[in-house]
């Protein structure tokens, strides 16, 4: 979905513009995040668009059903999404200072609205940075290979205490501070 900045001011200044698309965003989002996206449903967008005090504001719901490799085992792990988006567009940079830091605002170059670029965009940002597959969840085993091997953290930490040695010629400055524990 494109638009015109120009055109939407123009024409839906009084009737907001309603959409309901269906749109195919997996060859697009493959190739600008092939490391995070392995698979993307067609994607839903239904919302509206439309001018408040000479800004285009745009109101969406997406869902789609994303595929993204698992954070410990790049097994491929389905994620669904489905989420709000507004942003706003204004064509003059410092028309940005109007509003607030957590707002998104977009400022239009060529008077074009890219909108499949922002629902691509917010769909990456629905990935959360730690992803499990299933069987991960529930405690499979963690991958090894030749010489190396993923641990959790409560393992690292009793390994690291395991193999805490203290070096036999810094031994008698343990005598230096009798009342503290090991550490």
């Amino acid at each position: 979905m494109k638009w015109s900045l120009t055109e939407i001011r123009k024409n839906h200044r009084n009737d907001p513009l309603a959409f309901d698309e269906t749109l195919d965003l997996k060859a697009d989002l493959m190739d600008r995040f092939s490391d995070d996206v392995l698979d993307l449903s067609p994607v839903h967008a239904k919302g509206i668009v439309s001018v408040v005090d000479g800004d285009v504001v745009v109101d969406a719901r997406v869902t789609a059903d994303l595929t993204v490799p698992s954070s410990r085992s790049l097994a491929p792990v389905d994620l669904p999404v489905d989420f709000n988006m507004t942003e706003f567009y204004v064509s003059d940079p410092a028309a940005t200072q109007r509003f607030e830091k957590t707002d998104v605002v977009m400022v239009v170059k060529d008077d074009e609205i890219d909108f499949d670029k922002a629902i691509g965009d917010n769909i990456i940002l629905q990935i959360p940075m730690h992803i499990l597959s299933d069987a991960e969840k529930q405690g499979e085993q963690m991958p090894t290979g030749d010489d190396w091997e993923v641990v959790s953290e409560a393992d690292l930490a009793k390994v690291e205490k395991e193999n805490q040695s203290v070096d036999p010629r810094l031994a008698k400055l343990k005598d230096f501070f009798p009342d503290q524990d090991d550490q």
